[in-house]
Order: structure tokens, then C-alpha cells, then sequence
């Protein structure tokens, strides 16, 4: 008997963020908010915009002030940000962003070799920016990093998982996201990850973060639809690399994730011809070939 999959899930778009950080050439700012503006009229009803991080470490992002200054703001839209620490969110909060984003690891190697501290020491970190998000009323979402997978220690386990859950969710995170960072998951690991997960916090505000880089995002998806996720991560053109795993693609690509939605009848409120558009637009500017389903509807056009 087959399992019933949820009727609606709501798509995250973390290309402006997740997928630009990775590009080496600094993109100008009217390119991103190009971008941004694009795909809100798309009905994204979330959107990973910026990140306010030492522009040291991600030079990328150095912009992210005078991104969020230009972008047409849709009623309904929350325009999340990256701040690890108080200077990100203090000006992450003087952008304007309605989400803060923080970050973990299940990995203890991962944690050691990133940040030189444990899990919870690393955790404990973030204590100041939520506080500070929840006197500000902006939503805390907070990601879960090498939930399945690590490049130092290999497996991880699933208490491990849990436990970062749980430490998160102390916080008063609104959304928790389980990332593939390396993306080696397989549907059986999924629903293994995000059934544990969800003894920890409630399995309708787990996202699933999913990259591709053994082509496996999709069934992962899927995997975790099975489970009852409603809540997806991807990336408009499949923008982003995985500086873990050499020549990996990185975040699943958002038209491939929308064209399996409406295979199955599933609705995202957002109009893929649309994101087409505008993973067509960024790939010309960065001189590179868009998404699979991206190309097939390019291609379809022209008949």
C-alpha cells in the first residue's frame, strides 16, 4: 500500500545564498538582486538572500547590505539571512531580514576541523543570536550540517543527529534543517535521519537539505516526503558547489525539484516557467548550462 505523501510542501530557495557563496568572481550587486527579484515573483514564499559573515571568509557576500537594500519586497515573502554571531545579526537585523539562520554540526570532526570547538561549544555560541531574534520577533531557522555524511569522520550517527536537533531546538528555532552537506545520503539513510530527527522536533518544521553530488537528491526527496517532510531546500539553476567534495554539483537544482512535484501532484505555489526564466538568467550571466529540467523546457520552447 502505498504512503501518502503531503498535498502541499513549501520550497526554501537558497540559490541567491547558498549557491552565489561558492562563485569566486564577485557578482554585482544588480545581479543579485535581479536574481532575487525574479524569483519572489516566481512565489517562492521563502528566499535565502544573504549572509552577513566576515567578508574575510566569504568575500561573496560582502554585499549582502546593499543587496537587501535593492530588492523589491513581495508582501508574504521572508527574506532569510545568514549571521553566525551578534555583528551578523545586528546587521542582518539593519537589512531588514525577517529569518536568521545559524548552523551546526552533527559531526564532531566536522566541528573540530571548521570551527576548532565541540558540538556544543559551537551550539552555545549561537545562544546570543537567538535571544536576540526572538526580541526582534524574526524567525530562527537553523541547519543541522552533515546529518548523513561527514569528509572527516565518514558515518554519523544517528544519536548524533538527534542530539544537535534537540540543542537547536532548545534554542527556539522555528525550522531545522537536516543537511546532506556531502551528499552521500540514500533514501533508506533519509528515512532512518529524519525519523529520528523528528522525536526531537516536530517532523513539519524539518527541512530536508539535499545535494547531489552522487545524483541521489531526488529519491532523497522523495524518501523524506515518504516520511512526512514538507519542507525542501534547492537551489535555482543547481547553483552551488560542495568545497567537501571535488567537482561535485552541489544543492539540487530548484526545477528539478518543482518537476517532480508536479509529477506528483504535490502544489509549491510556485510557477516553474518562471524559475526557468530566472536559472536562465543567472547562467548566462555566469557563462554556464542551467538545470536538467531548467535546459528541457529552454529546449521545448524553441520547437
Amino acid at each position: 500500500m502505498a504512503l501518502k505523501l503531503p498535498s502541499r510542501v513549501k520550497i526554501v530557495e537558497v540559490g541567491p545564498r547558498d549557491g552565489l557563496q561558492n562563485e569566486a568572481a564577485i557578482i554585482p550587486v544588480e545581479v543579485k538582486i535581479a536574481l532575487i527579484d525574479r524569483l519572489s515573483a516566481a512565489g517562492f514564499a521563502n528566499i535565502e538572500a544573504a549572509s552577513f559573515v566576515s567578508p574575510r571568509w566569504v568575500p561573496q557576500m560582502a554585499t549582502s547590505s546593499d543587496v537587501m537594500a535593492g530588492i523589491k519586497r513581495r508582501p508574504g515573502v521572508v527574506y532569510s539571512a545568514l549571521a553566525p554571531n551578534m555583528i551578523g545579526f545586528e546587521a542582518a537585523l539593519a537589512a531588514g531580514a525577517d529569518e536568521i539562520v545559524i548552523f551546526g554540526s552533527a559531526s564532531e570532526a566536522f566541528a573540530q576541523k571548521n570551527i576548532n570547538c565541540s558540538i556544543p561549544e559551537s551550539i552555545a555560541r549561537f545562544e546570543s543570536v537567538a535571544l536576540a531574534a526572538r526580541q526582534h520577533g524574526l524567525r530562527l531557522r537553523a541547519a543541522v550540517s552533515c546529518a548523513f555524511g561527514c569528509p572527516f569522520q565518514g558515518d554519523v550517527s544517528l544519536d548524533s543527529v538527534a542530539d544537535v536537533v534537540q540543542r537547536l531546538a532548545d534554542l527556539g528555532c522555528d525550522e531545522i534543517d537536516i543537511a546532506d552537506t556531502i551528499g552521500v545520503a540514500t533514501p533508506n539513510k533519509v528515512h532512518a535521519v529524519m525519523e529520528r530527527a523528528a522525536r526531537e522536533f516536530p517532523i513539519e518544521h524539518l527541512a530536508g537539505h539535499f545535494h547531489d553530488t552522487y545524483g541521489q537528491a531526488l529519491a532523497n526527496i522523495y524518501a523524506a516526503l515518504e516520511v512526512g517532510v514538507e519542507i525542501f531546500h534547492s537551489s535555482v539553476a543547481g547553483l552551488g558547489g560542495c568545497p567537501y567534495a571535488k567537482g561535485a554539483t552541489g544543492n539540487v537544482a530548484t526545477e528539478d525539484v518543482l518537476f517532480l512535484m508536479q509529477g506528483l501532484g504535490i502544489e509549491t505555489g510556485i510557477a516553474l516557467d518562471a524559475v526557468v526564466d530566472a536559472g536562465a538568467f543567472i547562467s548566462s550571466f555566469l557563462g554556464r548550462q542551467s538545470s536538467r529540467t531548467g535546459n528541457a523546457v529552454l529546449a521545448k520552447r524553441q520547437v
